[in-house]
């Protein structure tokens, strides 16, 4: 068994059940996250807190239904790759977003060294105007 992949794995189990504190069990006060250019939360948050903030909580606040289907779990080892579909309402629009998105995750003995996120931004941001 890979703890790395197992960690992931838990990380979007707990995304499904709408658990934060879950979702960050495998985030360390120096794990890099960065939501890729274009998306409306781009940048890099470094941390459980900067990326809550940064990240999870505006989704929670902007968004209804907001998910992520995960549809494959690519266990490389070191790397995680998830590949699935977001999903939402933006609530200042009502506007509805699908996008396809693929979720690379660099890891260290079940824990998020680096997380990047790659997405058709113009997708999901089209539902915010």
């Amino acid at each position: 068994m890979n703890s790395n992949y197992d960690a992931i794995k838990a990380h979007y189990a707990a995304s499904d059940r709408k658990d934060v504190v879950g979702m960050m069990a495998p985030i360390t006060s120096e794990t890099r996250w960065t939501e890729m250019a274009g998306f409306p939360y781009a940048g890099t948050y470094v941390g459980a807190g900067a990326i809550v903030e940064g990240v999870f909580k505006r989704i929670g606040e902007e968004w209804i239904d907001y998910t992520f289907s995960l549809e494959r779990l690519v266990d490389g080892g070191t790397t995680i790759v998830g590949i699935g579909t977001y999903s939402g309402r933006y609530r200042k629009t009502g506007k509805t977003m699908t996008a396809r998105v693929v979720h690379v995750w660099d890891m260290n003995d079940g824990r998020v060294v680096r997380f990047e996120q790659f997405a058709d931004t113009s997708l999901v941001a089209r539902a915010t105007i």
